[in-house]
């Protein structure tokens, strides 16, 4: 899931439109995130924290499997899965009647049912220049007639009474969708939590502030949000009736374990979900063993004392047996992800596509030491990433490698042949004999310290003098939006499991979306356009294969881990499986 984040709101916000249900502590999950939320408006929000909220209380049309593995795709608010006709351009979709949202002053005392128009209008809201929708390059130019709306409207509101042919109900309970061009990944994109349905009247009854007034159909609703301090959920009163009947894969025992636990349940049986807002992994590690929560990311701080790992591959690991003993379980978990740090391409030192500029970012990829950072840091649980699509996701290439490897007298010597000649000072100047500088952005926490710390040593065994500009997730993801960033270290967690959503990430009209480093490669546009036009096999991976060469030519990223979260969970929770697809709340069941 994207890592971007807008605008945070310094407000304590609380639901007041339904009564909070009376929940004991067998019904409550306590959690940690470590950022706060930016908002719930899911036009409006793209951060990781945020939509983990976001998919709890909206429902898209579809949603995952969370037994399965290769991950599947489902119906959510849907009677089955979209009927695809006209060559694979035309979806249509039939919403099951009898699903509503949670109960809300803007519905004046009725119960509001969930029709096929609330789809419609949720739609064309992400295309909105007015809601200025960070998603939107995800559908833009997607649906038949929308470009001439948003023409229209200019720089205004669209018109959401004008109708299209792209976007349309066809009656109270069907929902069509007709592509300008054929668009493979289309239903994958559509069970995203950003296209979850809102309903209007809720929307314009709080069009001053719609982060702060969510108003969904899914198992939650928001009960109190501190920014930066904590989120409540509560059980929507509405919430249809959901019965859990996933079943588990004979091969994976922990998930025929959830099935048996789990069999027949209503969903949800958490009633009520308590976020609190750790940003120090220690302090968060200690809550659980205190049990003050109920599931917890093994910190890294904390995984040598918590795993056994083997010598060999630490990535294989069992629970230390103190915590075992406890009856903790263990899951670990390859993310979905490629973690990297990524270059302003348009920023003057350290951007361009001339053979200078791409000799600076490889000599900056070339000292800084992944392998190192992964045993020290991540202790052992991340793999390097040498595909810009991870394993698990459709079009992962595992031969393939982009041949940046550790080097500082290598990288030295390539920007002494680039012309980056060592002043009087001692740090190398640009070419012209300019000062030269780079700016890396971080944050403030004891992690951030430790990565800043391999990042000096980098910088300095190139004479290349480093400052930091620190600031909060927000700050510095509002700055990058704005092209004020130089280089920032990121994520990116797969919003659907196809490589599509991380080879877009360097796209260039994604410049200020998706695409962070602004890296605008008229060959590489060209072949991620053709790749939309083809499903998944050899002629895509032919093209992906090409396209990934290209990122290790101009080296606009410098690609690093994929990390391997290992989830503990107290003995009193029941159907724990981590899906990274999909969060665990609604499925889980505490017995205390």
């Amino acid at each position: 899931m994207r890592k971007i984040v807008q605008v945070v709101l310094m407000a304590t916000l609380t639901m007041s439109s339904s009564m909070a249900l009376a929940v004991s502590p067998k019904e409550t999950l306590n959690i940690a995130l470590q950022a706060g939320a930016t908002g719930f408006d899911p036009a409006k929000i793209s951060d990781f924290y945020s939509l983990q909220v976001v998919e709890n209380i909206y429902d898209p049309l579809m949603t995952y499997d969370y037994l399965a593995r290769p991950y599947k795709l489902i119906p959510n608010t849907i009677e089955a899965m979209p009927t695809i006709t006209n060559g694979g351009k035309t979806y249509t979709f039939k919403i099951k009647p009898g699903i509503y949202f949670a109960p809300d002053s803007a519905f004046k005392g009725k119960k509001r049912e969930l029709v096929a128009a609330d789809y419609v209008y949720s739609f064309k809201r992400m295309l909105d220049k007015t809601i200025n929708s960070p998603q939107s390059y995800l559908v833009e130019g997607q649906f038949v007639g929308m470009d001439k709306l948003e023409k229209a409207a200019g720089n205004g509101p669209l018109n959401y009474d004008t109708q299209i042919e792209g976007i349309k109900a066809l009656d109270k309970y069907t929902l069509q969708i007709n592509l300008t061009h054929v668009n493979y990944n289309f239903d994958t994109i559509l069970a995203m939590p950003s296209f979850g349905a809102v309903a209007r009247e809720v929307i314009e009854a709080n069009k001053a502030n719609t982060n702060a007034h969510p108003v969904g159909t899914g198992p939650y609703e928001l009960k109190e949000w501190k920014p930066g301090s904590k989120i409540e959920l509560v059980a929507n009163p509405n919430f249809r009736k959901e019965v859990f009947n996933f079943k588990g894969n004979p091969k994976d025992p922990v998930s025929m374990k959830v099935a048996k636990e789990m069999h027949g349940k209503i969903i949800p049986q958490v009633k009520q979900v308590n976020i609190n807002i750790i940003l120090e992994e220690q302090p968060t590690w200690l809550a659980f063993l205190n049990n003050q929560l109920d599931v917890v990311k093994i910190p890294q701080p904390a995984l040598r004392d918590a795993l056994v790992m083997n010598p060999k591959n630490p990535t294989d690991v069992k629970l230390a047996p103190k915590y075992a003993d406890k009856g903790f379980h263990l899951q670990p978990v390859k993310q979905l992800e490629t973690t990297f740090y990524f270059f302003n391409m348009d920023d003057p030192e350290v951007g361009g596509y001339t053979p200078r500029k791409i000799a600076l970012r490889r000599a900056i990829a070339m000292a800084f030491p992944r392998n190192e950072t992964i045993a020290r840091i991540r202790r052992g649980q991340a793999v390097p990433v040498e595909y810009a699509i991870p394993e698990g996701v459709a079009g992962y290439n595992p031969n393939f490698k982009m041949g940046v490897h550790f080097n500082p007298a290598k990288a030295n010597a390539l920007l002494d042949a680039a012309g980056y000649k060592i002043g009087p000072d001692g740090y190398r100047t640009q070419p012209n004999g300019s000062p030269l500088s780079v700016q890396l952005a971080t944050g403030s926490t004891a992690i951030d310290r430790q990565w800043n710390e391999y990042w000096q040593q980098a910088f300095d065994s190139l004479k290349i003098k480093l400052t930091f500009k620190v600031g909060r997730w927000s700050e510095l993801a509002k700055a990058n939006r704005e092209g004020k960033l130089q280089m920032w270290g990121m994520s990116w967690s797969a919003d659907y499991p196809d490589g599509q959503n991380f080879m877009q990430m360097f796209y260039g009209p994604n410049k200020g979306d998706a695409n962070f480093s602004g890296f605008n490669l008229p060959a590489y546009n060209k072949d991620y356009e053709e790749t939309l036009k083809l499903p998944n096999g050899e002629k895509r991976q032919k093209l992906y294969d090409k396209m990934n060469r290209m990122l290790a030519q101009y080296q606009p990223y410098i690609f690093d881990d994929t990390r391997i979260w290992n989830y503990l969970a107290h003995p009193d929770v029941y159907g724990f499986k981590p899906n990274p697809l999909t969060t665990y709340w609604r499925y889980i069941e505490i017995k205390k």
